[in-house]
Order: C-alpha cells, then structure tokens, then sequence
C-alpha cells in the first residue's frame, strides 16, 4: 500500500482496523488451504473485495445516522497510489461544487465530466482519489462534481446537479466535440440519466459516454444482482435500499428513475465496461442490448473474473491496468484521434460502428 488512511472517532478506526486485520487472516488462511474465494484473483482483491463488502455492511447498520455511517465507511481506508502530479482545484463561489482534477501533463484534449459512485449517498475518499487516478491515468482534466447525496436530496436534486455541472463545463469554454461525460456505479447512472435529459435541457450531447460500473435500473433485473453476492463488495439488498433513498418516499417509478426505460438514440457513443462477478453485470448487458435496439452506439467490454468498479486497482491489477487503457484509446477514438480502440475477447456487446 502506498498510504493508508486512518481518521475520525476512535471507535470506528479501531473497529475497522480490526474487521481488516480478521479478514486479512481469514483470506491468507483459505489461500494456504487452497481455497481462494475467486482461483484467478489475488491476494489483494479478495482481501480488499472482503473488506469493503464488510465495510458497507456495517455501515448500512449504521444508516440511521447517515453521517455516522459515512464517517464509519472513510474511517479507515488504503491507497495504492497517490498522484503527486495532479492538481485539485475547488470551483470558485457561485460555480457548481465540485472539484477540477488537472494533470500537469495532459495526452489528450478532451475533458472528463466524471460523476462519482456511492450508491447516491457515499461521496468516499476513494472516490475523491479515483477522480485524481483518471486524471493521472488517461491525461486529461477531470471535474468531479459535489452533487447533492440521499437521503438527504431525493430525486431530482442529483440529475439537476449533473445537469448544472454539464452546463458550467461547456461555460467554461469546453467544446462538447471534446467532452467526455463519465461515472461509476451511481455516478454511472447519473452519467446516463444526464444524458437522456440533455435535449430536453437544450444542451449538445458529448463525444462519449463512459459508464464504468453502471448502475441501469434502480429495480429488480437479472440473476448477477443478487447471485453473485458472494464475489462482489456490494450486495443486492444495498441497491434496493439505494433506489429507495433515491425516491425519497415520492410517487416514482423504477422505469423514471431507471436508464434502462430512457431514449439514447442519437445521443452518441456510449462505452461500458463491468466485472463478471459484480451483481450488476446483468442489468449492464441488458442496458446495451437496449441501446443497440434504439440503434444507438454502444459497447460493452466484460472482465470475467473482476468485480465492482475494478478499475480501482489502477497499475496494480493487469485487469484495472487494461480496463483504463481502453478508456483512454476510447477517448482517442471518439475524438478523431488515432486509436486501438478495438473489440476483442472482453467484448460482449458491439454496436459502435465506424
């Protein structure tokens, strides 16, 4: 680990440091007796995979108290890497909260509209540093916005959120023909759902959109989202309590909340990536068989053995190191740069076109 961190009440850090140090054990002692969680992960993934997982648990125990479970969850947290060359800049008073994360060398002209995950009620540290890792990683500016999190804001407060964040990046002097609009997990669904809403909003659509993890239907859909509890570090009960924080105890629908039920045709490329052991994987592959029909422009890239939000790993897994290349060659591509942008084994779902 490149830097741990370890802060806030006493209780907590010293319950999370013993809930790491358990399943450290307990994961090195399966391992001496051959019996990985998962044959092809490492030590660290089944590690970090099993303490998040335990991490969130507790947490959503914890969820009476919202801002006691949030200061739980970031109490004790690793990090692989740090990113010493890239800059963080808050937005200035009277501008969407939010953060630029600006490499100071840049491999590309495009910028990154990036909406954090957190299920809509996380903003972690991690997350704070993943917005730096695409900065650092794909060479581009990132501007991360602080949207408003449930319960506290239901629906609509974050898609008004991304939607002002998307106005002020084109204020700033972004040209949408350079603009990359992304999220992971719920950021994900924000990324999306944003999307949908652009030509109602009266904006211009984005070069790409990334979906890294999405989440595409705030309901019940297919086998992964609770089969593969055992593999992911979130869990299918938590996308429900997620989608019921979201609604807020409005009269709404899982299809008005859901991209899955939205239009994307016309609304440029959309490139997503999942792990086939995330609870998620299923409603992703539905999500891009439904914009293929809308002859929309997608593609789905799927890591067979990899869970949620992989790409966290950074340089550290083959898997993460790879899933963020194509990202970057993604970028290239839809920007008219030259690219390797190509579907290959991990492709599922390919509907690009030129």
């Amino acid at each position: 680990m490149k830097k741990t961190i370890i802060q806030g009440r006493f209780s907590h850090k010293l319950r999370s440091m013993a809930i790491s140090g358990w399943i450290a054990t307990r994961v090195l002692v399966r391992r001496a007796l051959s019996r990985p969680l998962v044959a092809e992960w490492p030590f660290l993934v089944e590690y970090g995979t099993l303490y998040i997982r335990a991490q969130f648990n507790h947490a959503f125990r914890l969820s009476s108290d919202i801002a006691e479970s949030r200061a739980y969850f970031d109490s004790v947290y690793a990090l692989l890497e740090t990113y010493p060359d890239v800059d963080i800049r808050p937005t200035g008073q009277g501008e969407p909260r939010g953060h630029w994360f600006l490499p100071r060398v840049r491999h590309s002209d495009a910028t990154l509209l990036h909406f954090h995950g957190g299920g809509y009620t996380f903003y972690a540290g991690v997350s704070h540093h993943f917005a730096a890792c695409l900065a650092n990683t794909l060479g581009v500016a990132v501007f991360a916005p602080d949207y408003r999190l449930t319960p506290e804001h239901p629906h609509p407060a974050q898609l008004e959120d991304g939607l002002a964040a998307y106005a002020h990046v084109l204020e700033c002097g972004v040209d949408p023909a350079t603009l990359v609009l992304c999220g992971d997990s719920a950021g994900g669904h924000l990324a999306l759902m944003t999307l949908a809403r652009l030509r109602q909003a009266g904006l211009p659509k984005p070069a790409l959109t990334l979906g890294l993890s999405p989440w595409t239907d705030i309901g019940r859909r297919g086998r992964s989202q609770f089969g593969n509890d055992p593999y992911d570090l979130v869990q299918g009960y938590m996308t429900l309590q997620f989608a019921a924080w979201l609604k807020g105890g409005q009269a709404l629908s899982d299809a008005e909340l859901s991209p899955i039920c939205q239009d994307f045709s016309d609304l440029g490329p959309i490139y997503l990536q999942a792990g086939g052991k995330e609870i998620l994987v299923d409603m992703i592959r539905d999500f891009a068989t439904t914009v293929a029909a809308q002859c929309g422009q997608v593609r789905l890239d799927v890591w067979e053995h990899m869970v949620h939000e992989f790409h966290g790993y950074g340089d550290y897994l083959p898997e993460s190191r790879d899933a963020l290349a194509r990202l970057r060659e993604a970028i290239a591509w839809a920007l008219g740069r030259p690219n390797r942008f190509a579907a290959d084994a991990c492709t599922e779902c390919d509907h690009m076109g030129g």
